[in-house]
This record gives structure tokens, C-alpha cells and sequence, in this order.
């Protein structure tokens, strides 16, 4: 039987033996946020998982089932929370959650985690979730739990920006649903991406400061945040290939004991 690498395919007697054997978890964390009209909600957990995948199959890692809610949408960051479909948890509710994730893989045995973010909005309160995840663990004894924890776009290599952006790159505060992930989808999710919905909208240009109430009229309708024009499933390959090859060597750097799959 091929070995499986998702957590949620495994039998429990399966997952028993991989973690006993020194396997790690990856853990992709997402939401469910619109991705204007050419690109699907679930497009931040379909690109985390799909990263996580990607390295499992060069480390012996177990690939946990996605968190597929995340923080509230910021009109810079994913065109807010006012677009139908888009749907978010508060900050205290996200970090319990992974909190309480993080103490049920430890119970099951396991030491080292890899919390794989695809959501930005979501990134200080990966943070708080494992700060009380391991300070609840201390409490219980249990002293040598070891997270690492990321966003995967961190791992795109300078030479890789330069040839998708030959003329330019409009900067990651822009990137929502635009050329990276439209690229990344078309790579690992072409069936998903309507190419002949493409929008139009001029790039998004934002003061630097928030205003509450949110100024929806800041952000274009389609709610891309940057035009997608120019992307490609294989700048979405060079993408993937930066982050499954820079994400794996940082796991063997900061646990040097993870097996590499024969």
C-alpha cells in the first residue's frame, strides 16, 4: 500500500506507529475569504495544505487536516470582511482553537509541530495560540514541545520575484488573488481557476492608516487587491518550488532529527 501523508486518510493505528517512528506534523492554517471572482474561498487552505504536501513528500511528516477559518479579512491585507462568503473568527476563538490542537498533538505523543500559515491576518494569533498552547503543556510537564511557525510566502526566493515581475513587483501587500496565488492555483488547483473571470481593476491604493468603520470603497469590487494578468501555471511551479525546497531545509535546520522519505 502506498503510504499516505494526510492525517485525515490515516487509520488511528497508522498515525500511532508514523508519530512513534519520529514523524513531525505539518499543520496548514487558512481561512475561508473571498479571492475576487476568478479564484475559490478556501484559496489560503488549498495553498497551505498544498505546501504542506509538497514537503511530506520529501521529509517524513504527517500533513494535519487544514484549519480552514481564519481572522477577520483587513481591506490591505485580503479586501476585508464585508465580501459575502467571507468567513472569519475572532481573534481569541482562532488561537484557543490551534491552542487546543497543539495540546491534542502533544497528548498524542508528538514533539516537534510545523504550523504552516496561508493567511496573513491570521499570523499574530498563530502566535498567541502556541504561546498558551505551550504554556498550558509546562504546566502539565511537558517541557521539549517545539513549534516552528510561518507564512510560506517568506520562502519566495529574489530571482524567483524577477522573473514573474520583469517589470516590477507591486510589493506582497498587493499579492491578494493576484498574480502569485492566481499563478499558485493554476499550478496546483488549475480545475478551480476561471480564467475568463479575471478582473480588471486597477491596482488598490491605500492611505497609511484604518479607519473604523472600514472604508469598503477603498477596495476594488472584485476585491483583487492587484490585477492577476501575467500569471501562469509555471510561474505558480517556481513559486511551489521555492517554498516545498525552503521551508523543507528550514525543518532539517531546526530539527536535524526529521528523516528524509527513501
Amino acid at each position: 500500500m502506498t503510504e499516505r501523508n494526510f492525517m485525515n486518510e490515516m487509520s488511528w493505528t497508522t498515525y500511532q506507529k508514523r508519530i512513534e517512528a519520529g514523524a513531525i506534523i505539518l499543520l496548514p492554517v487558512g481561512a475561508t475569504e473571498q479571492h475576487g471572482p476568478h479564484l475559490p474561498m478556501g484559496t489560503d487552505a488549498m495553498l497551505s495544505t498544498a505546501v504542506a504536501a509538497d514537503i511530506a513528500k520529501k521529509i517524513d511528516a504527517i500533513v494535519a487536516p487544514v484549519l480552514s477559518f481564519g481572522y477577520k479579512s483587513q481591506p490591505k491585507m485580503g479586501g476585508g470582511n464585508h465580501f459575502c462568503g467571507t468567513t472569519s473568527l475572532d481573534a481569541d476563538t482562532l488561537a484557543h482553537l490551534l491552542r487546543d490542537v497543539i495540546k491534542e498533538f502533544a497528548r498524542h505523543g508528538l514533539r516537534q509541530l510545523v504550523l504552516i500559515n496561508g493567511h496573513y491576518e491570521n499570523m499574530m494569533f498563530t502566535i498567541e495560540g502556541v504561546d498558551l498552547a505551550r504554556r498550558e503543556l509546562a504546566y502539565m510537564g511537558i517541557h521539549d514541545f517545539q513549534v516552528m511557525r510561518l507564512e510560506y510566502w517568506d520562502f519566495t526566493k529574489r530571482e524567483t520575484i524577477e522573473k514573474i515581475f520583469p517589470e516590477g513587483f507591486p510589493g506582497f501587500d498587493l499579492e491578494h488573488a493576484a498574480v502569485m496565488e492566481t499563478s499558485l492555483m493554476l499550478h496546483h488547483h488549475p480545475h478551480l481557476v476561471d480564467m475568463a473571470a479575471l478582473p480588471d481593476d486597477k491596482p488598490a491604493s491605500f492611505p497609511p492608516y484604518d479607519m473604523y468603520p472600514t472604508r469598503t470603497g477603498w477596495v476594488p469590487c472584485s476585491g483583487v487587491l492587484s490585477p492577476a494578468h501575467g500569471c501562469s501555471a509555471e510561474k505558480g511551479k517556481l513559486l511551489a518550488d521555492d517554498y516545498a525546497t525552503g521551508v523543507t531545509a528550514a525543518i532539517r535546520k531546526e530539527f536535524p532529527n526529521v528523516k528524509d522519505k527513501s
